[in-house]
């Protein structure tokens, strides 16, 4: 994999130093992980940063969706990595049973999982920034994407080239200089087949509409290019009207919002200001138009927040976390009935556990056991997958309402959770082949329904 240094490669490696030099400075003193796949986008990107000096280790996801191939994606970037000098970090993922299991599309299931595990990577190895290789034609795609389902101003006006942690240095760059930049050098890159399956909304544009607006102008990427910033300039002039007008609207005292109903019904489109105004209270806007002409008393919730009616005025509160009380379990318990109604049985148990009971490897567990609520910020193995999950992730993957995750019990073993009852077990203390003693759990009462009593 030698360089071969000629004009184009000067000129492709220049252009890019200039624009972390003017965009994203930061990057130069930071620690990075770059996301490859193996495809093209990502091979330059990782040479681009390697070329510049930057400190980067790689990631890869094997999905394995396509037999084999997903495991020569896998062993080209090893090599690559080992060529190059760079740390790589892979993760196996089972996507089709993940997909199945949470009633998802393929393509959104491989994205939970690789942007899951990329959070996970930042977090436990101090990793500063995510890069990937999104450039300029993967914006045209989102954007007729997006247009095709309908959507406002923030869908149109391109994919951002920063968001929180995650980095998108080659958004400038076209497919075909990206292309050229491999050829001109020969470097080798893998090519994933799903890409040419116009079964797939993205692929059907990528090849049968994207090159027909090209023919339409030479420079059509480019002249797409100034609309969308066009677009995302609209997007910050119309931030700063939302700003001044909800000044007006909404005032803060302590933790809550109070919203002045005169005033907001007064604004004209409603709709799109009732969006505006509190997306980042996560409330449908449906429901709040529901709750506008609504009794005193009503009141609405969203994962973080509660809005109430209170005659003139909408009152917005964070949820209320509610204080933990943990309870012990000893290893000779039998029964308990606070705050749950658990019996315990000990020794090998025919079948499988469900949401109201659960098979447990016993040998595995750390007496005394604790029973407790859930906290921000944990986490468990659910059961089938060997990756961890943030539970309020899982929460709202099984679309659990506000209500039931403040009556969810976690059954632990120290610190781990062994199983989130009445929901999922953790995979690291299921029943295997190798398993000697067994305790069985069995749950008599479903939490919701004590919630009710």
């Amino acid at each position: 994999m030698a360089l071969r240094k000629n004009r184009y490669f000067s000129r492709m490696l220049q252009q890019f130093k200039e624009h972390i030099a003017r965009n994203f400075p930061f990057l130069k003193r930071a620690k990075l992980l770059v996301a490859i796949s193996g495809g093209m986008d990502s091979v330059v990107l990782t040479q681009l940063c390697h070329l510049a000096g930057f400190d980067v280790a790689l990631a890869h996801c094997n999905f394995h969706l396509r037999e084999e191939e997903s495991n020569e994606d896998e062993k080209f970037v090893r090599e690559f990595s080992e060529q190059l000098g760079i740390k790589v970090y892979v993760a196996h993922f089972d996507t089709k049973a993940y997909a199945d299991e949470h009633g998802l599309s393929i393509q959104i299931a491989a994205r939970e999982l690789r942007y899951d595990w990329f959070s996970e990577l930042l977090e436990t190895l101090n990793f500063d920034y995510l890069l990937t290789a999104h450039h300029a034609d993967d914006n045209l795609e989102t954007f007729l994407i997006n247009l095709s389902r309908g959507t406002g101003i923030e869908g149109l006006s391109g994919i951002p080239p920063v968001n929180g942690k995650v980095i998108r240095p080659l958004l400038p760059f076209s497919r075909e200089a990206i292309f050229s930049y491999l050829r001109e050098n020969d470097w080798p890159w893998r090519e994933d087949s799903s890409n040419i399956d116009t079964r797939y909304l993205r692929n059907k544009i990528r090849h049968d509409i994207v090159p027909q607006l090209k023919i339409l102008s030479s420079d059509f990427l480019q002249q797409f290019g100034r609309t969308q910033r066009h677009l995302a300039e609209c997007e910050a002039i119309l931030k700063k009207h939302v700003d001044e007008v909800r000044k007006n609207v909404i005032k803060k005292k302590g933790e809550r919002w109070i919203v002045d109903l005169n005033t907001l019904n007064s604004l004209h489109p409603q709709e799109s200001y009732l969006y505006y105004l509190f997306k980042d209270f996560f409330f449908p806007v449906d429901e709040i138009r529901k709750l506008l002409p609504a009794m005193s008393g009503k009141r609405i919730t969203s994962d973080k927040y509660i809005m109430m009616k209170d005659r003139e005025y909408l009152l917005v509160e964070p949820l209320k976390e509610e204080k933990t009380t943990c309870y012990t379990i000893g290893p000779d318990v039998e029964e308990i009935t606070t705050p749950l109604h658990l019996q315990f049985f000990e020794g090998k148990k025919a079948g499988e556990g469900s949401k109201t009971s659960a098979l447990i490897d016993k040998d595995k567990l750390n007496y005394p056991l604790k029973l407790r609520k859930w906290q921000k910020g944990d986490y468990f193995y659910p059961l089938g997958m060997n990756n961890r999950k943030k539970l309020s992730k899982f929460f709202k993957d099984e679309k659990i309402s506000v209500l039931d995750k403040q009556n969810t019990w976690l059954l632990c073993s120290g610190d781990a959770i062994v199983w989130v009852i009445g929901h999922r077990l953790d995979n690291r203390y299921k029943v295997t082949p190798e398993t000697v003693h067994t305790l069985h759990i069995v749950m008599k009462q479903h939490p919701e329904a004590e919630s009710n009593v």
